[in-house]
């Protein structure tokens, strides 16, 4: 496992939309624009049950997720590396719920029969670039 620098961190921490990269059952890529925050250790993106990202992971665990700051493209992180937990229930309400005031300062609309769920990717290999 790599570790997180301060400065991909401090970027990660920032209501910066990220690159969420899954595998195909071919091998292509499927890329989605999604929110994204960390734990300290691991990189954490939400997604609802049904859609296509969680059936690649349940396939294949290996992901890449790239962050460029709004403000400047020459700061940014990526990160690769493996899904290392899928959590639902409450904690992915939760997480979705702190992500939601986090890029638009209010409460998440919940949908009536989402099933919500918290992706926990353990990075291998992080490169920041953060000029300051």
């Amino acid at each position: 496992m790599a570790e997180l620098p301060e400065a991909a961190k401090k970027l990660l921490d920032e209501p910066q939309l990220a690159h969420f990269v899954t595998l195909m059952k071919d091998g292509s890529p499927q890329v989605t624009p999604v929110w994204v925050t960390h734990d300290g250790n691991n990189v954490i993106v939400n997604t609802a049950e049904g859609r296509q990202k969680p059936r690649n992971l349940r396939r294949d665990p290996r992901v890449a997720v790239s962050v460029v700051d709004k403000n400047n493209p020459f700061r940014y992180v990526l990160v690769r590396g493996r899904v290392a937990d899928i959590v639902g229930g409450e904690e992915a309400w939760q997480s979705i719920e702190a992500l939601s005031q986090k890029y638009n300062g209010r409460p998440y609309p919940r949908r009536e029969g989402e099933e919500r769920l918290m992706i926990k990717i353990e990075p291998e290999h992080v490169t920041v670039r953060s000029p300051e």
